[in-house]
């Protein structure tokens, strides 16, 4: 934690960038209801009562904890142990919190987040010892676990007349749902019931199995083979998760999953057509680098290699790459590959041999070589990179790339990927364009089109959040276009209509944008013709509550971006 900057033009001039909005508000909320038992207050420290506990825990974890981690350990923001927070001061802290700092620490108080009464809460909080969120193992999953219609009574074909491959799995984030919609007609085929803000949704190797994960770690396995597609299992994996997959190498098709967990830090590999809990594998350990035992590493994505039986799991704060080998459970064997701190986000090239990974804290990317089993190259990039899966396409000049947009800035950022035939240009930075500017979260193309999409939902202008830039893959140097999608919506209201996350439908001539306000608030979700970049349709629905992860049936299960 460095020093509060208290002067005049830092208190009047700071606000939330886009990268910390997303840190400090994205994450962690989920274990604000937790019940957890406040640790004994040391002399001289500033007691809190009860009411006053439950109050200041419930703003950490919703504020907090994305950035400073649960334990308080530390990961994009400094560590708030005891030991630093009580030789700092209230005052200090107090400060701190209400101005921030240029570093990236909101400034909660002055932008009007925390009143002044929170704001000396808070700095009373962490000068107390941080509770610690319960345990989630075996015991625990195993209560969890339905099986709402076990295998042997579903169907053993196709119930239904859906062109499944170009469903779309919409996550609708403040209602616990997902949206099944029919990417031929735009009809919404079912809406489902699931964990709260689904954070991704995956596609068993055969096509017929939907996997989603809510941040509350919940997991729900959709059968698309239905009359009606709905939920045939469940199972919660912790207490706040992100990031769930299912085993594609061949032989191997649909016989597994696996899920990672923020708290407890952790996955588990589970039966793929039921969900039942087989293998739980802690992430507690030493960072790579400076080689210190941290207790809370939180599993970001996971991918299915598709050259071994293996899982690439990765693991945020000891920067870690762990690929684990799903062939036999009881004799487990993982391949550890030190990479770098603060994992998020990746895809794979085009080969589907080599997958990049957002190290977003510390502005790299990580390439890891799934056929050899090792870390291929580290690549700096931008500030904070936030790929989503990325986008590949063939660059006229340096061949085969993988692109990568910026939550901390306007860069996106072109990686070479082939080191057959483009060696020269292998995992470096191979061209730069310029975007609307910070806070994207998505960037987006396909196989069959010329057209690159990025989203800008978290910048602080609303004409920026409120429209996306395309490029045209024949001629970067054109520069960018933007397209009023928001305004293509025509809301009724006056809603954030944030447009987030570009996905195309299975033949890559449509990209979809969801629109997304708040729960009280209309959204929708507009289909571009990405041809001539010319509106096609708006789907609105009032069922369509804040919509925003978008994933096409064929292009999740096939890896195509």
């Amino acid at each position: 934690m460095t020093n509060p900057q208290t002067s005049a033009e830092t208190q009047k001039g700071h606000a939330n960038t886009p990268t910390n909005k997303y840190e400090s508000q994205s994450q962690g909320d989920v274990l604000a209801k937790e019940k957890m038992g406040q640790v004994g207050a040391a002399p001289g420290v500033p007691t809190l009562t009860a009411a006053e506990f439950e109050q200041a825990k419930t703003i950490y974890f919703e504020r907090c904890a994305g950035c400073h981690g649960v334990l308080r350990k530390g990961a994009t923001g400094k560590p708030l142990t005891t030991n630093i927070t009580r030789e700092r001061g209230f005052d200090a802290l107090k400060a701190f919190i209400t101005y921030g700092s240029a570093a990236g620490m909101p400034n909660w108080g002055t932008s009007g987040e925390l009143s002044e009464a929170q704001v000396d809460l808070m700095a009373k909080y962490i000068m107390n010892e941080p509770p610690t969120p319960p345990e989630f193992g075996m015991k625990e999953m195993k209560a969890s676990w339905k099986v709402i219609i076990p295998p042997e009574k579903r169907p053993t074909k196709k119930m239904n007349k859906l062109d499944i491959t170009n469903l779309m799995s919409v996550t609708l984030r403040d209602t616990g749902e997902i949206a099944l919609i029919d990417g031929g007609t735009y009809e919404i085929v079912n809406i489902v019931k699931t964990g709260y803000a689904v954070h991704i949704s995956r596609i068993s190797a055969s096509g017929r199995y939907l996997y989603v994960i809510g941040r509350d770690a919940k997991i729900n396995l959709i059968d698309l083979w239905m009359e009606k597609p709905d939920n045939v299992a469940e199972l919660k994996v912790g207490l706040e998760a992100r990031s769930v997959e299912t085993s594609k190498y061949k032989g191997w098709e649909d016989k597994y999953a696996i899920a990672g967990s923020y708290w407890p830090p952790q996955y588990v590999i589970m039966k793929g057509d039921t969900l039942e809990p087989l293998k739980i594998q802690s992430t507690r350990g030493m960072v790579y680098d400076d080689q210190e035992f941290h207790p809370e590493p939180r599993v970001a994505s996971i991918v299915a290699s598709h050259y071994k039986p293996e899982f690439v799991v990765n693991i945020k704060e000891t920067g870690k790459i762990q690929l684990v080998n799903y062939q036999d459970l009881k004799n487990l064997k993982v391949t550890e590959i030190e990479a770098e701190r603060f994992l998020h986000d990746g895809g794979f090239d085009a080969s589907g041999r080599y997958f990049l990974v957002a190290a977003n804290a510390r502005n790299r990317v990580a390439v890891v070589d799934t056929k050899e089993g090792k870390l291929e190259a580290m690549v700096d990039v931008g500030a904070t990179p936030h790929p989503g899966r990325g986008a590949n396409f063939v660059h006229k000049t340096f061949g085969p790339v993988w692109a990568t947009s910026h939550l901390g800035g306007e860069e996106i950022v072109l990686i070479g990927t082939d080191p057959a035939k483009h060696k020269a240009n292998a995992w470096k930075v191979v061209e730069k364009l310029k975007g609307q500017g910070g806070g994207s979260l998505f960037i987006k193309t396909h196989p069959k089109s010329r057209n690159l999409w990025v989203d800008t939902p978290l910048n602080n202008d609303a004409d920026i959040s409120q429209s996306v830039a395309v490029f045209d893959l024949d001629n970067l140097a054109k520069g960018k276009e933007v397209l009023p999608i928001a305004k293509w919506a025509d809301l009724k209201d006056d809603g954030a209509k944030r447009i987030v996350q570009p996905e195309y439908n299975k033949a890559g001539t449509e990209v979809w944008f969801s629109v997304w306000s708040a729960k009280n608030k209309e959204s929708a979700i507009v289909v571009v013709d990405d041809k001539t970049r010319k509106l096609k349709k708006v789907i609105k629905d009032p069922k369509l509550i804040t919509p925003t992860g978008k994933f096409n049936v064929n292009n999740t299960q096939h890896d195509v971006y």
